[in-house]
Formats: C-alpha cells, sequence, structure tokens
C-alpha cells in the first residue's frame, strides 16, 4: 500500500473518530447514551441517514443544513472531525503505526470531548476523567512509553497539586476559583504522560489561560471576575506536551 493511501485512510480514521466525538459531546451532558439511538437532527430529532453521516462531506452537501428540517448544522460538527483528523494524522507523522500512536490518539480523543464540553457547559464529565484514570495507569503497566511509577506520581502531583491550589484559592477569597472538574483532568494527564507533563501543561495552560482570558475580559467589557473554563487550557497543554514537550523542555534548560 502506498505512503499516500495509508496517510489518507490515518486521516479519515481521525475524522470518523471525530464524528463519534460529536455525538459524546453533545449527549454526555445530557446524560444520554451514546451508542443508541443513532444520530439524530438536535432540532428535529430525525435519525440521520447513513449517507448524510460521512465526516465533512456530508456538512458540505448537505449545504450546513439538515436534509429533514433544514436547520443549520453548528459549525463545531466538522470543526471537530477536522481537528481529530488533523491531530491523528500529526501523531502518526510523530509516532507511526504504533503503540504510542493509538495511545496518545485515545487520550487525545478524550481531551477533545473534554474541551468542548467544558467551553459548552463550564463541566468535565466525570465519565471522561475517572475511566482515563484507570486506562493511563493500565497503559503503563502494559505499554513501552511510561513507567507505573512515572503513571503513579504523574497521577498525584496532577491531582494533588491542583486540588490545593483550588483549596487554597477558595480558603482566601471564600469563592470556588477551580471545579474539582479540572483537577481530575489533570490527574488524568499525569496518569497517561507522566509528572513532567503535569508541571509542563500547568504553566502552559496558565500562560495561554491568563492571555487568553485577559483578551476574553477585554471583549465582554467585564471585570476580573469573567469566568474563563481552565479545561481546555489544560488539554491543549497536554496536547502541545504530546507533540513537542520533552523537546521544549530540553531546549527551555538548556
Amino acid at each position: 500500500m502506498s505512503p499516500s493511501i495509508i496517510h489518507f485512510f490515518v486521516i479519515f480514521f481521525g475524522c470518523c473518530i471525530g464524528s463519534f466525538l460529536n455525538v459524546c459531546i453533545y449527549r454526555l451532558p445530557h446524560d444520554l447514551s451514546v451508542v443508541s439511538p443513532r444520530s439524530f437532527c438536535p432540532n428535529c430529532r430525525a435519525l440521520i441517514r447513513g449517507y448524510d453521516n460521512i465526516p465533512l462531506l456530508s456538512f458540505i452537501f448537505l449545504g450546513g443544513k439538515c436534509r429533514n428540517c433544514g436547520a443549520k448544522i453548528a459549525w463545531r460538527y466538522p470543526l471537530v472531525e477536522l481537528v481529530t483528523g488533523g491531530l491523528a494524522w500529526g501523531l502518526f507523522l510523530k509516532y507511526g503505526l504504533s503503540f504510542p500512536f493509538f495511545s496518545f490518539f485515545i487520550l487525545t480523543a478524550a481531551l477533545i470531548v473534554v474541551t468542548f464540553v467544558d467551553l459548552d457547559h463550564r463541566i468535565i464529565p466525570d465519565v471522561i476523567s475517572l475511566p482515563g484514570i484507570a486506562i493511563g495507569i493500565l497503559w503503563a503497566f502494559i505499554g513501552p512509553t511510561l513507567s507505573v511509577q512515572d503513571s503513579l506520581i504523574g497521577l498525584a502531583v496532577g491531582g494533588g497539586s491542583l486540588w490545593a491550589v483550588a483549596f487554597v484559592y477558595e480558603a482566601v477569597t471564600k469563592r470556588e476559583g477551580m471545579g474539582m472538574g479540572d483537577v481530575k483532568l489533570l490527574a488524568m494527564i499525569g496518569a497517561w504522560l507522566g509528572w513532567k507533563s503535569v508541571i509542563f501543561t500547568i504553566f502552559f495552560a496558565s500562560f495561554t489561560g491568563t492571555l487568553i482570558g485577559g483578551l476574553a475580559m477585554v471583549i465582554h467589557k467585564q471585570g476580573r471576575h469573567y469566568a474563563v473554563p481552565f479545561g481546555p487550557f489544560l488539554a491543549f497543554g497536554a496536547l502541545v506536551y504530546i507533540f513537542w514537550g520533552p523537546e521544549i523542555i530540553r531546549w527551555y534548560l538548556g
């Protein structure tokens, strides 16, 4: 099989997974099954035909509208498919079809769901983070990318550090500044990627969160109490670590 065909199938595979992630993003906050019923229009509730559910292409052919009721299809749907396909391709270019590729792709898919759910609903579903912690530790037992010790330390540092920050902030300000969802998310990242990833993710997420949060406050003309979900920044920091984290750390220390 030619390399170009392999690349195409990797991207298409990622886009198909992205289509399923859209189902998770919509249904998990509403406590709906992600398995049954099959995909339906959120507006008219009509079931979507198989030929109208092809990643990216169906959105283009339908003109961004539901075939049954004509309601506009949110741009988030093709965006999630495109992002998932692009990240799958990036992981393939870096790791090939290897254990790290599949391991990191599963984590990447979880981070995509967390990002969009947190943006829409300001929550991080336990059904993603808690099983994610267990799977991260399991991968450390059976895979070559991380030792069990590093995974457990990453879990402890990830969950403990952010919990301590949240506890101190609430004790000082008498306001909740960070939810437990963020704590469990960082614990999951630590279990998958180790304790070094936790330190990198916290600094990267804090830096980007401060910049974008400050810009959002200016745009929305609100004060310093304007709430910006932190989960997407943690997810983005973890993704940066997956692709370039060790190289960035070596460059910085050097």
